[in-house]
This record gives C-alpha cells, sequence and structure tokens, in this order.
C-alpha cells in the first residue's frame, strides 16, 4: 500500500441510445477482471494476489460530453458510487487511439469515445490497461498513468488501495471508506441515481445560441425587448455616468409596487447575483435545493463551501412540489416559481407550507411576471418567518445584459445580504430601468405580454401533441415548456443543422439526456419548428 497520490484507474465508457445500467455495468466488469482485477463480493479486488488484500482506487467514469447523462451511465455510475466526467467532442477527438473506429468517428468525432476519454482523464503519461472492449451497445477501455501490465499486477496492485469509488459493496471488509455523492443525498433515492458531476450546474442556455445564427428557442428572453420606451430611458441615464450610483428611488418604487416597506427590498445586479449574496451570508448549514430547477443557486451554495441536498421532483408525479419531501431539518430551502425548466406553477400555500422558524425558504420568481395576475406569488408576503422571494426584470423586459433584480426579505435578511454586496452593485441605467418597470403602464404591459405567452403557449403544446415521440409536461405556467423525447440529445443536434437551438435538459438535475426545453415565441416561430422538428425526428426514425 502507499500514501495518498499513488496510481488510480480511469473508464472510459462510450454508448448508444438505449443502453441500460446493467450493459455497461457487465461490460466493465468484463474490463476489470482482464486487468487482473475481480470482484470478491462487490469490491474490485486484484485477484492474482487475493492474500494482499490490495484495492483498485476507480476514480471515475470518463465519457463524451453528450452523453454524460446517459442512464445507462449515469446509473452504472451511481451503483459503483463514481463520479462521471464528460469531455468535450473536439477534446476527445484530438486524443491519439490505438483502436480506432468509424461509427463514433461518424457520430461524434471522435475515433474512440471509450479510449480516448480514459486516456484524457488519466492525463499526461497515460496509457491504456485495457483498450477498447465491446458490448452491442457499449464500449469500455480503462486507462492509468502507472506502467501497469498483466505480469505486473501484483506488484502494483500493492500500490493500489481503493481509496474512494469502488463496485458496490462488500458486508464486513473493513477500512473501506464509503464515496461521497450528491446521489447519496438525493431525498428520492429509488429514481436515477445523479451524481455531483453528472450534471453541469453552470451550463445555461444562452451557450446554446452563441456565436451561432440560429432561432433561438433555448434563453427564455422575451423577444422584441426592451421596448422603445423602455431603451428610451435607459439611454438618458447615460448623460449621468460620472455620478455614483444612487438606488432610493428605484429601491422605492420596488417597494411600492410590492406594498412593502424599502428595507425589505435589495436591489441586485439580476437574481443570479442574489443567489452568491445568499450563499455567503446565511448563516445555514443544512441547505436543500428543489429539483428539476434553475441550477445556478445549488452553484453557488457549492461555490461557498456547502454541502447540499437535494428533492428531485418526479415527472409521474407532474413535478409538483409534495412539502413532506423536504427534510424537516433543512434550514435553507430554495424552489422556483413557475419552476425552470419545468414551467410548473406551484400554489402559494404549498410552497409556504415549506416555511417555518429557524429556516431561510428562498423562492425564485423571475418567472412570475409570465403569468397573468402573478397568481400563487409570495413576492409582498409578510407573514411568513424566512421568506426570500427573488425577482428578475432580464426576461420580461429583455435586460439580460444589463443585469437588474431584486430580493424582498425581512429587513434583518436584506441588511445580512447588503453587507455582502460591494459598494454601488448595481450600475445607473439599471436602476433606471428597475423604476422604468414598476410603473404602472410597465407593470399593465408585463401582463399583456403573460397573457400572449398564454396563448402561444398553447399553442406551442397543441403541435407537440401530435407528435407521438413525443410527451410534453401539460401543466405548463411560464413563458417555456420541458418536453421528453427518447434520443432528445440527437434531435437537439440535428435541429441545430435545420436552424434552431433548443435548451438541453441534462444539466438539470433530475433529468437526463432525454429532455429539451423549449422557449415560447410567437405563432410563426412555433410552426417553422414543428417542421423542424418532425424533420429532426424522421432523421431519428
Amino acid at each position: 500500500m502507499v500514501a495518498d497520490g499513488g496510481p488510480v484507474l480511469h473508464i472510459g465508457v462510450g454508448v448508444r441510445s438505449g443502453a441500460t445500467e446493467a450493459e455497461v455495468l457487465a461490460l466493465v466488469r468484463e474490463a476489470l477482471a482482464e486487468a487482473g482485477l475481480g470482484e470478491a463480493g462487490a469490491y474490485a479486488r486484484v485477484v492474482a494476489d487475493p492474500e494482499a488484500g490490495a484495492y483498485a482506487r476507480v476514480a471515475g467514469f470518463a465519457t463524451v460530453e453528450v452523453r454524460v447523462g446517459a442512464p445507462g451511465i449515469v446509473g452504472a455510475a451511481a451503483r459503483l458510487g463514481v463520479p462521471v466526467t464528460g469531455y468535450p467532442a473536439e477534446e476527445l477527438a484530438g486524443v491519439a487511439v490505438p483502436h480506432p473506429s468509424e461509427v463514433p468517428l461518424a457520430a461524434t468525432g471522435t475515433a474512440s469515445v471509450a479510449e480516448a476519454a480514459a486516456l484524457r482523464a488519466a492525463g499526461p503519461g497515460a496509457e491504456l490497461l485495457v483498450p477498447k472492449r465491446k458490448s452491442r451497445r457499449v464500449t469500455c477501455a480503462i486507462a492509468t498513468n502507472v506502467r501497469f501490465w498483466p505480469n505486473e499486477v501484483t506488484s502494483v496492485a500493492r500500490l493500489l488501495p481503493l481509496t474512494c469509488g469502488y463496485i458496490a459493496g462488500e458486508p464486513g471488509t473493513p477500512h473501506i471508506p464509503t464515496p461521497h455523492t450528491t446521489a447519496d443525498m438525493d431525498t428520492h433515492t429509488d429514481g436515477p441515481h445523479t451524481g455531483t458531476h453528472a450534471h453541469d450546474l453552470r451550463h445555461h442556455g444562452d451557450a446554446e445560441v452563441r456565436d451561432e445564427k440560429l432561432v433561438d428557442l433555448a434563453v427564455n428572453v422575451r423577444t422584441a425587448t426592451p421596448p422603445e420606451w423602455l431603451r428610451k430611458r435607459i439611454a438618458h441615464s447615460l448623460t449621468g455616468l460620472a455620478q455614483y450610483p444612487d438606488g432610493r428611488s428605484a429601491r422605492a418604487a420596488v417597494a411600492e409596487r410590492h406594498d412593502l416597506p424599502p428595507a425589505r427590498v435589495l436591489l441586485t445586479a439580476g437574481a443570479a447575483e442574489a443567489f452568491v449574496l445568499l450563499a455567503r451570508a446565511l448563516p445555514v448549514r443544512r441547505p436543500v435545493v428543489v429539483h428539476p430547477q434553475f441550477t445556478e443557486p445549488e452553484a453557488a451554495l457549492r461555490d461557498a463551501g456547502h454541502e447540499v441536498r437535494r428533492v428531485l421532483l418526479r415527472e409521474e408525479d407532474g413535478f409538483r412540489l409534495d412539502p413532506a419531501a423536504v427534510p424537516e431539518d433543512a434550514d435553507l430551502v430554495v424552489i422556483g416559481n413557475p419552476t425552470n425548466p419545468t414551467s410548473v406553477l406551484h400554489p402559494a400555500e404549498t410552497i409556504a407550507a415549506l416555511a417555518r422558524p429557524g429556516r431561510y425558504l428562498v423562492v425564485d420568481e423571475a418567472f412570475m411576471d409570465a403569468v397573468p395576475g402573478e397568481r400563487e406569488a409570495l413576492a409582498g408576503r409578510t407573514d411568513l418567518p424566512g421568506l426570500v422571494v427573488l425577482r428578475s426584470l432580464t426576461k420580461t423586459w429583455g435586460l439580460a445584459g444589463l443585469r437588474i433584480g431584486y430580493a424582498l426579505a425581512e429587513p434583518e435578511t436584506v441588511a445580512l445580504l447588503e453587507r455582502a454586496q460591494p459598494l454601488w452593485p448595481v450600475s445607473t441605467p439599471a436602476l433606471v430601468a428597475a423604476e422604468a418597470c414598476m410603473s404602472r403602464a410597465a407593470l399593465a404591459e408585463a401582463e399583456h405580454a403573460a397573457h400572449r405567452i398564454g396563448t402561444e403557449r398553447a399553442h406551442l403544446l397543441a403541435g407537440l401533441a401530435e407528435f407521438d415521440e413525443v410527451r410534453t409536461v401539460a401543466a405548463a405556467e411560464g413563458p417555456f415548456v420541458l418536453i421528453r423525447i427518447e434520443g432528445a440529445d440527437a434531435v437537439r443536434e440535428r435541429l441545430r443543422l435545420l436552424g434552431f437551438a433548443a435548451r438541453r435538459g441534462d444539466t438539470f438535475p433530475g433529468l437526463d439526456r432525454n429532455w429539451l426545453r423549449l422557449a415560447v415565441r410567437d405563432r410563426a416561430t412555433t410552426n417553422r419548428f414543428l417542421q423542424a422538428l418532425d424533420q429532426a425526428l424522421l432523421l431519428a426514425g
């Protein structure tokens, strides 16, 4: 045995659509056996020297980025207790592999996903311990950055204690640490297991359209915004840029709009800044995030050093919240309403049931102004202990590039968050925009837009209902809809070739590669998209 820093094994995996957890596990176990590693009970034991008590340290699975959420890979990794890491296809294409194949090369641009991913994960000096092995829908390879030949298994195995990641578990074997993954903390453990590395929490819809001329169904900002009157107000504010920003007027306007005292309002550089402030400033130890939802809250909490537990809402329940699913000991609960990406609007009282003394209840209402009448809103409520409501002005008003939003909370909470902000966090143009969007005329315009979005959303859902391959979250109430298509990741790529960008779903905990989110657009755009979807599905068939 050696100290920490010893050699490790990296398992590269490639899968075709429909590959199951059982298929992936079977081939991985074959590859481990070929390396002289076999299962004693369920650990990866070095069988060449069974008396040595040595265990291989499996660092994790590696694969191409578009397959990182494949159910077979995710499920197998969770069973083994190891993370999944995905690499861009273009990065893997630059890795020389000894056993190239035309099929993965045509599909991903990588001559062998399994070999390239294993070598890339193992790093400089890596060598294949087990070259590519294939079953009907799975490929597997094992790499290490230490020379590890079959006739050296015994000597090298003594250098490979299992320190994280193993194959299931063998009762009664001492000194084998239990790996920690986000899947261990998921409240619903009978659904798909998802490790911390299986979802890119930093991926956002703008990445789907950046630098490409595509019809944008990936970003939820309302089209044809900001309106002309708002652009003029913002432009006029530029004459005052020599002075430091003064947020008092905008803060008062937000307070009046929600019938609150200004001490309950904090202006922020978009809702994203508010999530960072909450993660850094609030004295919490047991945060819980309800998923699927906007991933930035969890990312901010993790960046601040918090261990985050997840409550995963299920498709079979319509992605609706059951307050009883939230752990009673949670001192911070984060939920969206309407929720991104499911578009589900939870009843206000269902969410309010989560509030209690000693707990912060953070409700992301970034899309609430896209709901007619803002029914089910908690903004403006002062009777719920620990309530923090976040609002964004970037979606309805097309101000994503200006960064403006606000938090509504108890004065003590606002003071905590404000102390964590830098001086002058919101620019003068953003403050002017905030005040302008609180006017009666602006609120009436937003309400009209919300009704129009409802009409256009109904048209989109009706069109999607014509496809047998598409399953929708029919209870959508936001300016976007969530759909499920078997092999949606491949469909999304075909849609790109046809000129349309859709938001991938596999970066949201609780979803996988078979989900897409679509922004609601005008009827003409929707009709063109439905035609493109028809073509993409025909190609898939």
